[in-house]
């Protein structure tokens, strides 16, 4: 198959990395990719938002399968576009049309969601920049945390969680007055705060049948013991050690299931990834959000663990023959830490050298903000590279991925030092 894979990050270096193993894949592309995709395939120069121009690529180079990355080109309605286009109706596409993306889209719409379907979450009431005053009043009736989510995308840092009312009331308003966060805070979801233990859970489903991928837990946070301001993704493991046969069962069961019963109830076209955020409380699992993609860093440690052809699944969610494709597990842990750019996530630089490549061994680095010129790797962007290892425990792969890390070498170099670190009691 000839097959392109849309975004620049981790995810989709990972995305290739696994795709890139299968007999079925004969040519495969990225775009636009970064240095690492570019080891594994070609890379393109498309913009994500020029539905066009990758309709171009696609006829000219005879492409059998798109692999969307980002939850942007989802939002945006680019499965519609080719779904509508008979040209490319033999076509195989992994993401949901426009409507079903709106589980990440809106978060107003995903809780909603959750309640016609009886999944787990917390109680929640959306507002708008009219209805502020009864927000503040909302809060006034929960006990702190107080947790704020921009209803719309806001690059995985539209969520504040404040433990003070006042500034959780002023922070309300610089969401939905002063826009804080752009048009995806115009509407803001105020939610009770759950008090657990986050982990994600991924599932594959062609809308109808489902496969269910490696867990995985992953670290928000810039600063170490989860402090400082939201990131894209610090440092992810998988499997997490405190999944045990009955909270297993309680996600199958209480969020997995009627999740996919729900799109298949409600004929929401879905035949792609749905990233389910939970929070274990007591051992019982509460639904924090709903992506339609896969999470970056978490792929960078889920890819790593699945043995069985990625082809071969996805074949069969865009044929709608999931239940006939079992994914196999790798029994081992997978670890991966991030390196960003001095600053981020607030105001970085680019284009730093990076070194130390050929010094790394036991772990597979994954390219996230990278580019090459003039036969250098430079950093371009603020998430730069995600080394990612294996072992026999989350520990032993923790040990492999902090030893690479340290053999990168760039100006500003900055990562977690504790991931995992909340684990280390199981």
């Amino acid at each position: 198959m000839n097959i392109l894979i849309l975004g620049s990050g981790g995810r989709e270096h990972a995305f290739a990395w696994k795709l890139n193993q299968s007999p079925k894949t004969n040519q495969l592309f990225i775009a636009p990719g970064n240095a690492g995709t570019a080891l594994l395939g070609e890379n393109v120069p498309l913009a994500l938002n020029e539905f066009d121009e990758i309709a171009n690529f696609v006829r000219a180079n005879q492409i059998d399968m798109i692999l969307v990355g980002p939850e942007a080109p989802l939002v945006d309605g680019i499965v519609d576009y080719f779904r509508e286009a008979t040209e490319f109706s033999k076509l195989k596409i992994i993401g949901p049309a426009k409507y079903g993306a709106r589980l990440e889209g809106s978060k107003e719409f995903a809780k909603e969601f959750m309640m016609r379907n009886q999944v787990p979450t917390a109680r929640f009431k959306s507002f708008t920049a009219s209805t502020l005053t009864e927000g503040q009043s909302f809060l006034e009736n929960l006990k702190p945390p107080y947790v704020l989510k921009a209803d719309g995308l806001a690059g995985g840092k539209g969520v504040l969680i404040l433990n003070d009312l006042e500034e959780a009331k002023l922070e309300l308003k610089t969401m939905l007055v002063d826009a804080k966060f752009g048009a995806a805070s115009s509407n803001v979801v105020i939610e009770e705060y759950l008090d657990g233990i986050e982990m994600s859970v991924f599932v594959l489903t062609d809308g109808a049948n489902y496969q269910i991928l490696p867990e995985a837990k992953d670290y928000k946070r810039i600063g170490e013991g989860d402090t400082g301001l939201n990131t894209g993704g610090m440092g992810a493991v998988s499997p997490v050690p405190f999944m045990n046969d009955q909270l297993e069962q309680r996600i199958k069961n209480k969020i997995v299931e009627p999740s996919v019963r729900g799109l298949k109830d409600e004929g929401i076209d879905y035949k792609g990834f749905l990233f389910i955020g939970l929070m274990i409380v007591d051992n019982e699992p509460f639904v924090i959000e709903y992506n339609v993609r896969m999470g970056d860093p978490e792929t960078e440690v889920v890819m790593p663990r699945i043995k069985s052809d990625m082809v071969d699944h996805l074949i069969a969610c865009a044929d709608g023959t999931l239940d006939t494709s079992v994914v196999e597990f790798e029994q081992n842990a997978a670890t991966t830490v991030m390196l960003v750019a001095e600053g981020y996530p607030e105001a970085y630089e680019k284009g730093k050298e990076m070194t130390g490549f050929d010094h790394l061994g036991d772990c597979i680095a994954f390219h996230a903000g990278t580019k090459m010129e003039n036969g250098k790797i430079l950093t371009n962007g603020g998430r730069i590279l995600s080394i990612s290892a294996l072992g026999e425990n989350f520990k032993d792969a923790l040990a492999k991925s902090y030893r690479n890390a340290d053999r990168i070498k760039y100006e500003g170099k900055y990562y977690r030092k504790d991931i995992g670190f909340d684990l280390m009691e199981y």
